[in-house]
């Protein structure tokens, strides 16, 4: 083989570029760190997002989750909030990514990355300065748009769901707007909401607190945030609880374009379509959901394992830990990612 073609091929080896598709492998560790979020942008790379300290921290993988890149720093952060639920979050837009971090404090900072370029600060996502107290925080993205969503306690210390919008790419936040306020004075106060973004349909799910229960509920827009319709309560049952399990639950959109949903009450998982009975699902805390093939992939932590419940009802245990998320590679194949003793592991799953 003439020399310069050894070399070329060496080089696309070592590249990684040769995986053409996800090879099954359980309990890989990634990075050393606390509370991964990721996001699968539309050319398949992976992108993941983590607090080390008060470092924020990035990693990619664009071989199907085989491997990923050497850990890089996005920012230092004073009194990073990366823990118990509060960490950061990412979202993909048409040609950059987005993140959004809080500190303990409450101020919620924004960066962004186009390309191959360098991340760059956005303006802060809370416009009043230290409003989100609780750190619990949530990002989703669709094209040029994004969403974020949190707990915020301006104008009387009560915590109320509050979004603000990027409509270019992560470059800027529009002014904050109310999405949810309870009427019983507050929603409840250590319950991480989510949100999911496909057009101009968002979809904010949370946990509130009427009447002592710590329910869970969705509110909807179908125009981009300007206005939300009434709250949906999520399944036909409440929990009654006096404290805050501090436990929120997932979102993901199925073939019909219905959303359906997963989340803990007491120590049962349920998955809901809007406006359907629930149905349970296993027991235990930490739920998420992947929608993929028009069927559902949960995982949830029992006894302090990580679970995963396949389309076909069958469960696996990861490995040891908490906080799972789950990200489809391609119709066969899933990324299940989590956090144990401040070290983020990963599994590729064939289903």
């Amino acid at each position: 083989m003439p020399k310069i073609i050894t070399v070329i091929f060496i080089a696309f080896i070592l590249s990684g570029c040769a995986t053409k598709k996800p090879i099954p492998k359980t309990d890989f560790l990634i990075a050393n760190g606390q509370m991964p979020n990721i996001v699968k942008d539309n050319k398949g790379t992976l992108h993941l997002v983590y607090g080390s300290g008060d470092s924020l921290m990035y990693t990619f993988s664009s071989n199907f989750g085989n491997s990923f890149s050497s850990p890089s720093l996005i920012a230092v952060i004073p009194n990073l909030a990366a823990s118990h639920t509060r960490g950061p979050q990412i979202a993909s837009l048409n040609g950059s990514l987005v993140v959004i971090t809080c500190n303990s404090a409450g101020n919620i900072f924004s960066f962004r990355k186009e390309g191959i370029k360098a991340w760059q600060p956005s303006n802060k996502v809370n416009d009043i300065d230290t409003t989100a107290k609780e750190n619990l925080i949530a990002l989703s993205g669709d094209n040029n748009i994004a969403y974020a969503v949190w707990l915020d306690v301006r104008a009387n210390g009560k915590n109320k769901i509050y979004g603000s919008k990027s409509i270019d790419g992560g470059k800027t936040w529009l002014k904050n707007t109310m999405v949810y306020t309870s009427p019983d004075s507050t929603v409840c106060e250590c319950c991480k909401p989510s949100v999911l973004v496909a057009g101009n349909n968002i979809n904010v799910m949370f946990r509130n607190w009427i009447n002592g229960n710590r329910d869970m509920y969705l509110i909807q827009s179908v125009d981009g945030g300007s206005s939300f319709k009434a709250v949906q309560k999520l399944g036909n049952d409440s929990w009654k609880l006096n404290g805050c399990p501090m436990d929120g639950g997932g979102l993901a959109i199925n073939k019909n374009g219905e959303i359906n949903t997963v989340w803990r009450r007491q120590e049962k998982i349920f998955t809901a379509i809007p406006g359907k009975p629930e149905n349970q699902i296993g027991t235990g805390k930490g739920c998420t959901i992947e929608t993929m093939n028009g069927e559902n992939i949960y995982a949830w932590t029992e006894k302090s394992e990580v679970i995963i419940l396949r389309p076909d009802g069958k469960k696996t245990i990861m490995g040891k830990g908490n906080s799972p998320i789950i990200k489809s590679l391609d119709d066969k194949n899933v990324l299940c990612i989590w956090e144990n003793n401040k070290q983020i592991h990963g599994s590729v799953i064939e289903l």
